[in-house]
Parts: C-alpha cells; sequence; structure tokens
C-alpha cells in the first residue's frame, strides 16, 4: 500500500466513559497523553494503534483513520481536484509531526499525517 492508514482516533463527549467502554469491549489498555487525550497502543497481535480525543464544543462525535503522506499540502491540493474538502488545515503536533483532516465527496473525514523522522524511528 502505497499510503498506509497508520492511526485511528474516535472523538467522544467523555474520554473517561471512552476509556472504559473500549478497555471493557476490547481489552484496549488507553494511555493518558494529555487531558483530552488517551493513545491505544496497537498491541501483539498486530493491530494498529490510535487515539481517544473528548470533543468540545460543537465537535460532534467522530471515527477517522489517518494516513501516512510525505506532502501534506500536495495531497490536500489533490484530495481538492478530486473533489474533497480541506476540514483542518496543516497543523502541527509537537514531536510527532503534522497533521491535516479532508471531508472526501461523500463527506467522510480522513485524516492525512506527515511523521517527523525522529517519530517514525521511534
Amino acid at each position: 500500500m502505497a499510503n498506509p492508514v497508520i492511526h485511528f482516533e474516535i472523538g467522544g463527549r467523555d474520554l473517561t466513559r471512552m476509556t472504559s467502554f473500549y478497555g471493557e469491549l476490547f481489552g484496549w489498555n488507553p494511555q493518558p497523553a494529555g487531558p483530552e487525550y488517551a493513545l491505544v497502543p496497537a498491541g501483539t497481535s498486530g493491530g494498529l494503534g490510535g487515539g481517544l480525543l473528548q470533543t468540545s464544543g460543537e465537535m460532534q462525535p467522530y471515527v477517522t483513520v489517518y494516513v501516512a503522506v510525505d506532502d501534506l499540502r500536495a495531497m490536500l491540493d489533490r484530495a481538492a481536484a478530486l473533489g474533497a474538502k480541506t476540514v483542518v488545515t496543516p497543523t502541527m503536533i509537537p514531536g510527532v509531526g503534522e497533521f491535516a483532516l479532508f471531508a472526501d465527496p461523500d463527506g467522510n473525514v480522513i485524516g492525512l499525517l506527515h511523521q517527523q523522522a525522529e517519530a517514525v524511528a521511534s
């Protein structure tokens, strides 16, 4: 796969409830990664790691995936040419890299992630 899915994210209104729910349901062990975020380790059975985000304000609950890309701006431009709309412009995540979000022609929100070399190596 040229640009693999490398991360999933589930957003909901109550982080404590989400970590409890997904921990009980799937046996996940979410680890705190900030006041409104928990990382879900990939585990040893080859699964994909992800995160749980507590939404706030007008932000609705959601589920999305993040795809690895080398050039966020070029990929957003390509997506736009194919009918997508940018939802979040390239934004830095300290120690991780840069992400952006777009909505495909059907409204599905997909994340793009350009990881820093140090983050990929670890």
